[in-house]
């Protein structure tokens, strides 16, 4: 894993103005995919649907996916510069890939994304619940009841209302992978709604796990720690985003691409004994599972 270590003092100070960011615009641009990366084509035949699969995890995640043969719609907020780019990747891959835009924190819009994915691809396998956004905000007072309720939307109503929509689609042997993250298991003071939606993530993952066990239907997630994706300088000052990441014990962020093994594992067959759990990737920052 050395080869992703090109930076181990954080990245030069940067903010953008509007999440969850653009991709183009980070100094330096996130590691996304591994040339060296040796496919099994252990997705092959199957459709995933990913999303904020534009940029950050849920790019890295699309192409490999692409890699191990699975056609990959990609779920975006906006960003269509970004998303354009992902699905060429996906493409170059010899592989499909369909751009589906909006808010998921709307349920007409979770409904649309899987109806989409199966009219136009086929069929679902898999669903990466992957869209997230956070507003560091220090002392609970000050945040609105705006800000709690877009942070709950996106981050857990669209896991349910997107599950609920897909479940009528799949079948045994497949897979829904949810994206949580490191702070509902340390803790975090200044993301207190986004930790508390990530710990809700990490609930409903763990009861779907065990509801939809019986339809051979697999539930399970990835916690992330800190990974250099958009999402961090359209979130942070400049003087935070230096400093990202430098205090895990590896003292760097993680790359997106560092991911793509953990997505591939848990939406493929090496993991059919596998059902309601979590992998953490977040550079020696030991958590209780």
């Amino acid at each position: 894993m050395t080869r992703y270590n090109r930076q181990t003092e954080g990245q030069p100070g940067q903010e953008q103005e509007k999440q969850p960011g653009l991709e183009g615009k980070m100094n330096p641009s996130p590691l996304q995919a591994d040339d060296d990366y040796q496919s099994g084509n252990k997705l092959a035949g199957k459709v995933a649907l990913i999303t904020g699969g534009d940029s950050g995890i849920g790019r890295s995640v699309a192409i490999g996916y692409a890699k191990e043969g699975a056609d990959v719609a990609i779920s975006y907020l906006e960003e269509h510069e970004d998303a354009e780019y992902t699905k060429k990747q996906v493409e170059a891959q010899g592989r499909r890939a369909i751009l589906i835009p909006g808010d998921v924190g709307e349920e007409s819009v979770c409904i649309d994304a899987v109806n989409r994915t199966v009219d136009e691809l086929g069929q679902l396998d898999i669903l990466v619940n992957n869209a997230a956004e956070q507003h560091p905000t220090d002392d609970i007072l000050n945040i609105s009841v705006e800000q709690l309720e877009s942070t709950f939307k996106t981050n857990i109503y669209s896991m349910f209302h997107l599950t609920k929509a897909a479940i009528p689609h799949l079948k045994q042997g497949s897979s829904i992978i949810n994206t949580a993250s490191v702070n509902p298991y340390v803790g975090n003071p200044e993301l207190v709604d986004y930790t508390a939606t990530k710990g809700a993530v990490v609930g409903f993952t763990r009861s779907m796990a065990k509801q939809l066990v019986d339809k051979g239907i697999r539930v399970n997630g990835i916690a992330p720690g800190p990974i250099w994706t958009p999402l961090i300088p359209s979130t942070f000052s400049d003087e935070k985003v230096e400093q990202f990441g430098t205090n895990t014990p590896m003292g760097r962020p993680g790359q997106p691409v560092e991911h793509v093994g953990s997505y591939v594992l848990l939406a493929s067959d090496d993991s059919t004994y596998m059902t309601g759990q979590f992998i953490h990737i977040n550079g020696g920052m030991f958590t209780s599972s």
